[in-house]
């Protein structure tokens, strides 16, 4: 048997189309009540289109948005226990078509 090499990904990296049970959890508890149905304007999961402008801005923006609240969303979302990198894999996970 040998020894193999494992790539990992970085932590600011996500796979974009799935995501951890945390973190869908913490989706489903927090952004999906908002964003599973394009409440007060938030864009739907899944929509792609409805995310390529907030996108351009850059996810350190997006971050930003989260964390500090943007519009008619509450600061973190109401996710006040997530990072900022786990507020970047919810963004993406919910600006990638399902």
């Amino acid at each position: 048997m040998t020894d193999q090499q494992v790539e990992t990904l970085p932590v600011t990296e996500v796979d974009t189309v799935h995501i951890s049970p945390k973190l869908l959890e913490t989706y489903q508890q927090t952004c999906g009540s908002c964003h599973q149905t394009g409440l007060v304007g938030a864009p739907k999961t899944g929509d792609v289109e409805a995310w390529k402008p907030r996108l351009a801005k850059g996810m350190d923006t997006m971050v930003k948005h989260v964390r500090d609240g943007f519009n008619t969303m509450p600061p973190a979302g109401l996710c006040f226990h997530c990072s900022d990198e786990d507020y970047a894999a919810l963004v993406t996970f919910m600006s990638t078509a399902k």
